[in-house]
């Protein structure tokens, strides 16, 4: 995890269709003791979401990485389904 990363932390599912996905139902460290399907997200220090995947069954089942201009808009997602080469989208500032 990069140094400026917060710990991971844990959700039900995603709403919206825009990128960054926006995880939605966190859940608490004694939620996660019986879920087979949630989402894994982890945070810089201000709260902008760097990273999230789907994990079913203890495999990410996929993954987006996120980074952003310094004004706070997205920059580039990268986001991996686990086929062939990840997809590559660019926001130009």
């Amino acid at each position: 995890m990069p140094e400026n990363t917060t710990a991971a932390r844990y959700f039900t599912s995603y709403s919206g269709a825009k990128l960054p996905l926006k995880l939605v139902g966190e859940l608490a460290a004694d939620d996660m003791r019986n879920r087979n399907t949630y989402f894994r997200g982890s945070f810089d220090a201000a709260g902008q979401m760097l990273s999230c995947e789907k994990i079913v069954y203890g495999e990410a089942e996929f993954r987006h990485d996120y980074r952003y201009h310094p004004d706070g808009r997205l920059a580039q997602a990268v986001i991996d389904d686990g086929s062939d080469e990840p997809a590559v989208i660019d926001y130009p500032a």
